[in-house]
């Protein structure tokens, strides 16, 4: 890949990642931290802002600028927004603040965040009333061209309270700060040596409420699916650097409740629980890091009923929509798939990467583009492997799984990572731009 080339695509991967294509957000309950870059002699400040243009099938030519802040006002508060239109019916905005404390207290921390858009290509594998003969669309054993597609709007806003318990590392304090030279950690970090919440790693309490609304707009009208959750997690980060771990492990569990208020047509009931793992390799002449990492994910929603209508079909109520849950398939789960690809009450999922960090960083060296404060990037392979069932049943979601494979290249930028992963299965591949690691 040419130098320019290079410079190109990593201004790209950060602006797109701040993008709002799909509402397949992660939100769980976070480390509160503030990051030290050797590079910076503000000592904590960053922020960066970038137009952009590309053009894709599904969107069009689209043009936009976004940008980011940390470090102001608070060391830990995060600020990020995005907008973005084209002429093929694509427009919209997102905006973010996340990890502000507020001056009455040292343990709790309030994020809030919410996009509004309009896209030429909403995809669903969905339908309301199923015949009994035929593979449920989005199931385990549907056809991938089973979908409808048209346009429609997509608008979400989420609203979380966290609380950090005070054991652990945080014990002392709810806040912790990292130390960075060439984005490497610098001393000691929070967690990896033992799994022991009362002795190392941060545990977080979680509170979040969550709005979303997707329309598709058909010859038949538009149509409309809304809901309004709950959710009440805990977490607990054993990790030494949380932004970019190489030892130690994560849990979270959550459960997530749609009472059926206001325009949302169902209740339901959702719980999850993830867990990850790394193993440091260490340096090399080569790399100046090497992790493995392993991830795992399952959830069911109890409150999924089916029965039979007039016509014979199956009517499924009180289940989550087709992309939360139960789902697998775009930024995060079973890469090489659409969003949602995949969508029934019950999941597993699982998955392992190899990430290594070269010493050569061809444009954090470049004297005149230090402004995109790239530390290093990184080379990844990823497996992934997982399925969706209609009943919680071990028997049932530990066969027939769904695999792709796939590469990924990220970067660290002004202190977070960015990435875009690509991954190929059976179905064809995906490519998918993104900030953060998927785990």
């Amino acid at each position: 890949m040419k130098m320019k080339s290079v410079i190109v695509f990593f201004i790209l991967v950060f602006v797109i990642s701040m993008m709002p294509l799909s509402a397949q957000a992660r939100s769980r309950a976070t480390v509160k931290q503030k990051t030290i870059r050797e590079e910076n002699p503000k000592r904590g400040e960053e922020w960066l802002v970038l137009p952009y243009a590309f053009s894709t099938d599904a969107l069009g030519t689209v043009l936009g600028v976004g940008g980011g802040a940390k470090g102001y006002y608070q060391e830990q508060l995060l600020v990020g927004g995005s907008v973005f239109g084209g002429p093929d019916e694509v427009y919209g905005g997102f905006l973010g603040v996340w990890d502000y404390r507020p001056p009455w207290t040292e343990r709790f921390f309030l994020s809030a965040s919410g996009s509004l858009g309009h896209y030429p290509e909403q995809r669903a594998y969905i339908r309301l009333a199923y015949p009994t003969d035929e593979p449920r669309r989005g199931s385990n054993d549907s056809n991938k061209d089973d979908y409808v597609v048209t346009p429609g709007d997509n608008n979400w806003f989420d609203f979380k309270l966290e609380y950090v318990l005070s054991i652990g590392a945080a014990s002392q304090k709810s806040m912790m700060t990292y130390n960075l030279k060439g984005g490497m950690l610098q001393g000691d970090g929070t967690g990896g040596d033992t799994w022991n919440p009362f002795k190392g790693g941060i545990t977080t309490l979680m509170v979040r409420q969550f709005n979303k609304t997707e329309s598709f707009e058909t010859e038949l009208g538009k149509f409309e699916r809304t809901i309004h959750p709950i959710e009440f997690g805990i977490g607990y980060n054993n990790t030494d650097y949380p932004n970019n771990p190489s030892e130690g492990s994560s849990q979270f569990f959550s459960v997530k409740r749609d009472f059926g208020w206001g325009d949302a047509p169902f209740t339901w009931t959702f719980w999850e629980f993830e867990a990850s793992k790394y193993f440091s390799l260490g340096e090399s002449g080569w790399a100046r890091q090497r992790v493995l990492a392993f991830n795992a994910w399952t959830g069911d929603s109890p409150t999924w009923t089916e029965s039979l209508n007039a016509e014979g079909n199956i009517v499924i109520t009180d289940r989550p929509p087709q992309y939360d849950g139960a789902t697998l398939g775009g930024f995060y789960r079973m890469r090489a798939y659409p969003t949602s690809r995949f969508n029934d009450r019950a999941v597993i999922y699982t998955t392992a990467e190899y990430r290594y960090t070269p010493h050569w960083n061809p444009i954090g060296e470049v004297s005149w583009l230090r402004w995109l404060k790239m530390d290093w990037w990184q080379f990844v392979g990823f497996v992934e492997g997982g399925r969706v069932a209609d009943e919680y049943s071990f028997s049932e979601l530990l066969s027939d799984w769904k695999v792709d494979v796939g590469l990924g290249l990220r970067a660290m930028m002004a202190g977070g990572v960015v990435r875009l992963d690509w991954a190929v299965s059976d179905e064809g591949s995906g490519m998918w731009v993104m900030f953060q690691h998927p785990f």
